[in-house]
């Protein structure tokens, strides 16, 4: 038998259980609010390599189309515990959407974030189980692909990046708590855990971090999901250089500098950095918690990441959300080609009644068009779905307020206009 102290993984996995403990006791007092819906495990989801365990929360109050958000455990952790212990079912209750609770079953409990399986779509390992619970859902209850969102802590934050990394074209936005970058944890000896990233040891540029996601889906040249990160200055688990790589990865990936749009305190202790916007809907957001460590999940912040999802928007037993956003902007766009390049002018109006602090203009670019430059805002990726965030110093747009943006492309051949525009989800004219 292995003794403990030559085994890494366990170590790790007492520490992470030391870590957790506190947050579970005081999370016992803030319990969900009595509910007629019931965590309920399902037994038929689909490919399941791994042999996750799924449970699902369905509230009464679910919505139309509801949304669903995969809420993931740390290691020595399960579903049902993270359901129990966590905010998420009493926000479903509030707000009307789904939450998807998978659960480990190897004796570490810790999510699979370090096999070459796990690191690439359709590897194999936990992420093609959780993948499979969240196609179940979504034909169940025919939910909106539009609003898949994932999050978790610790190792389920460390899955949180792999999911996003893996499945782009599945969720559009995470909230990892206490993580590390997609990656990071690679190892090939099947032990499951890498003292190198742990430790913070374990330092690339901008690009290698980006490459890295980029190479878990070769070709994908879609939209890319949002990411907000949350990290303790203090965190003797999985240091906080972690969170700085984290950072500079999803920033990476989504085409963005590492000098924030935006900085601010929310608590006396926290600084929020976001970069591609400035609003709740910016393209990255970090939250670093001074003086902090490992267990710093506490009673609300599963409420951050809700809002920066937009899901607290989204109708269900709270307020009321306003009026169907659909039509709320217009867009009009001009080019001006010249054999095998082009200019575009974008004008965006918000036709809505409510100020929109942060945005993002989504859009396809004819076949053949590549983005190589662009002014007032932030366009990723170059070419097909391309998503423009605002500058910093054009985020608010009022009322009938207009925006002038613009880029420069190459063509093979169709010098059009884009197609397709939709202003913070939300589907636009065009003049």
């Amino acid at each position: 038998m292995t003794h403990p102290r030559t085994n890494p993984l366990i170590r790790a996995v007492g520490a992470l259980t030391a870590a957790v403990l506190p947050l579970l006791a005081a999370l016992l007092f803030t319990a969900p609010p009595a509910s007629a819906a019931t965590l309920t495990e399902v037994t038929d989801f689909g490919p399941n390599p791994s042999g996750l365990r799924m449970y699902l929360y369905v509230p009464d109050t679910v919505t139309e189309d509801p949304a669903v958000l995969v809420a993931q455990h740390w290691c020595t952790g399960s579903g049902p515990v993270f359901h129990s212990n966590t905010e998420y079912a009493s926000l479903a209750d509030r707000y009307g959407f789904i939450v998807v609770y998978p659960s480990v079953t190897r004796s570490s409990q810790c999510f699979d974030v370090a096999s070459p399986g796990a690191l690439r779509r359709g590897g194999g390992s936990d992420p093609v189980g959780i993948r499979s619970m969240v196609a179940h859902v979504v034909d169940a209850y025919d939910a909106d692909t539009d609003r898949i969102f994932v999050t978790g802590v610790s190792s389920g934050a460390m899955m949180t990046n792999v999911m996003l990394a893996n499945y782009p074209d599945v969720f559009a936005a995470g909230a990892a708590f206490s993580g590390v970058p997609f990656g990071c944890f690679a190892t090939t000896d099947g032990s499951g855990w890498n003292s190198a990233c742990a430790n913070g040891n374990i330092d690339r540029t901008p690009q290698q971090w980006g490459d890295l996601v980029r190479a878990s889906y070769p070709g994908y040249e879609g939209p890319r999901p949002r990411m907000q990160l949350w990290h303790g200055t203090e965190d003797d688990v999985l240091r906080y250089a972690n969170f700085v790589e984290e950072i500079e990865q999803w920033t990476n990936v989504h085409g963005l500098g590492q000098t924030p749009a935006g900085t601010d305190q929310p608590q006396p202790d926290w600084t929020r950095t976001r970069y591609g916007g400035t609003g709740d809907q910016a393209l990255v957001e970090a939250i670093s918690m001074r003086g902090t460590g490992h267990d710093l999940f506490r009673s609300g912040m599963a409420a951050s990441a809700i809002a920066f999802f937009g899901l607290d928007r989204d109708g269900g037993s709270g307020p009321d959300p306003g009026p169907d956003p659909e039509g709320a902007c217009s867009v009009t766009a001009t080019t001006n080609a010249w054999n095998t390049g082009l200019t575009a002018s974008l004008t965006i109006t918000n036709t809505g009644t409510t100020a929109i602090d942060g945005w993002r203009l989504g859009f396809t670019l004819p076949a053949g068009q590549t983005i190589t430059s662009g002014w007032n805002a932030v366009y990723a990726p170059a070419s097909g779905a391309v998503t423009a965030a605002n500058a910093p110093y054009n985020a608010g747009l009022a009322p009938g307020a207009s925006v002038g943006i613009g880029y420069q492309a190459t063509h093979t051949g169709n010098p059009g206009a884009p197609t397709g525009f939709a202003l913070n989800g939300a589907v636009c004219t065009t003049g």
